[in-house]
């Protein structure tokens, strides 16, 4: 299994008083404190470098381990300053510098003593998979000037690499598990205890680039490739998990409207999915740029892109449905999308990052049922622009887009991965750092 970013780094961090992998999500946010820690407290650093931001997780942990792995939490997140590293194509050198602020605000925490036992890692995943599609030489450089800022500091540091799509999966569900409880428990009584497997919960996770589905099914794995398995606590685990490049919410949101170019190559684009009253000029080429896009401008079309929000959810859907291949499902039950195997879907299962941020702006976080979710989307949609522009301040930068996102979502789990209204209450919408 290719595990992945800051959970694969955290095994690692969690299979050792050193560490052995990456491992799961932290139980607790432990504050940032000046009193002396003791000698058998030791500490690892994961960057997770996603499409839009990276992020720098330090991790604290005990040297002695529950029956080999370690338990971990989570002593500092801290969100680098400024785009994800997969932006620095221009200026490779300061992908490496951005990452100085947040790696001096983790040191503060670790005794100096220990900084150079400090295993440190920078797992990059959809925005840089993308970026090395389009240009492996400035993936590469990328990769190099994060390698010098990070090997002159003063940690251990392990490298810096380009995670594989299963690995996010997998290591999204041991976060989502760990963090519940479900791997292992501390009892009242003062012992870990390992909880019964049907309180396990697979994980959904949506980034900028790229989306997974990671859970326990209840047969066999037909499709070896969709399979991860690990150790962890003692037990043995076996996880269906898939990664879709490409169906991230930014990568969506971009194929989408060449789509609509695409289907109507005009001056002025009418853009269902957008409120009825907004309006905006776009340059068309950079919506040509990305390896997620399989066309060609029309040559008909200027470069600047009148868009014109119509606010139609039915037409939004129609344009939404067209990003997925749901035909070459046609016949097979173990299918999601796209050709893609996907066994039954088994159990309780939390959604987060991208997932809940939409529906929480939406207040669909509270378990409705699939009717009202669709309906809450549906009314959203439908409301002029200036109504909710001046009813979100502030929010400008991602208010066109959350009718969009909300139905894009509405569209994924439903009809791509087979929620319906009696699954739907397994669903649980989580934020997740």
């Amino acid at each position: 299994m290719g595990l992945s970013r800051k959970e694969q780094v955290f095994l690692a961090l969690l299979g050792a008083s050193g560490v052995s992998g990456l491992t799961a999500l932290i139980l607790l946010l432990v504050e940032a404190t000046s009193v002396l820690l003791p000698t058998d407290i030791k500490f690892g650093i994961v960057f997770d470098a996603g499409s839009s931001h990276t992020s720098l997780f330090l991790y604290q942990w005990l040297a002695n381990k529950e029956n080999g792995t370690g338990v971990v939490s989570q002593a500092l997140a801290c969100q680098v300053e400024g785009p994800g590293i997969s932006s620095y194509t221009s200026n490779a050198a300061q992908a490496g510098e951005s990452l100085q602020g947040c790696l001096e605000e983790a040191l503060v925490l670790i005794p100096e003593a220990q900084h150079r036992k400090t295993p440190t890692f920078l797992g990059a995943t959809a925005g840089m998979r993308l970026l090395s599609r389009k240009n492996s030489s400035q993936a590469r450089d990328i990769f190099a000037a994060v390698t010098q800022v990070l090997g002159r500091s003063p940690v251990d540091f392990w490298g810096a690499e380009l995670l594989a799509g299963q690995a996010e999966g997998a290591f999204g569900w041991i976060t989502v598990n760990y963090g519940l409880g479900t791997l292992v428990k501390y009892s009242f009584t003062g012992e870990w205890i390992q909880p019964p497997e049907e309180m396990l919960v697979g994980a959904l996770d949506m980034g900028g680039a790229s989306t997974q589905i990671t859970f326990v099914p209840g047969g066999p794995i037909l499709d070896k490739s969709t399979q991860a398995d690990f150790r962890l606590y003692g037990s043995d685990y076996s996880v269906y998990t898939h990664s879709y490049l490409c169906f991230g919410r930014d990568q969506m949101l971009s194929r989408l409207l060449v789509g609509l170019v695409q289907s109507r190559p005009a001056a002025l684009l009418r853009h269902p999915c957008y409120l009825s009253g907004y309006q905006t000029t776009l340059a068309l080429g950079p919506l040509y740029e990305s390896p997620c896009v399989h066309a060609t401008p029309p040559l008909s079309l200027p470069q600047n892109l009148t868009v014109e929000g119509t606010g139609n959810p039915g037409a939004c859907v129609s344009a939404i449905r067209e990003l997925f291949n749901f035909s070459s499902c046609q016949g097979q039950e173990d299918c999601a999308f796209d050709g893609v195997y996907q066994p039954p879907l088994r159990g309780q299962f939390y959604a987060f990052s991208n997932f809940y941020y939409t529906f929480h702006f939406l207040n669909l976080t509270s378990r409705q049922p699939l009717s009202t979710v669709n309906a809450t989307i549906w009314e959203f949609c439908q409301r002029p622009w200036k109504l909710v522009e001046a009813s979100y301040p502030g929010q400008d930068r991602w208010l066109r887009d959350y009718c969009a996102s909300g139905l894009y979502i509405l569209t994924l789990l439903h009809e791509g991965y087979g929620f319906s209204e009696e699954t739907w209450p397994s669903l649980e919408f989580r934020k997740q750092d």
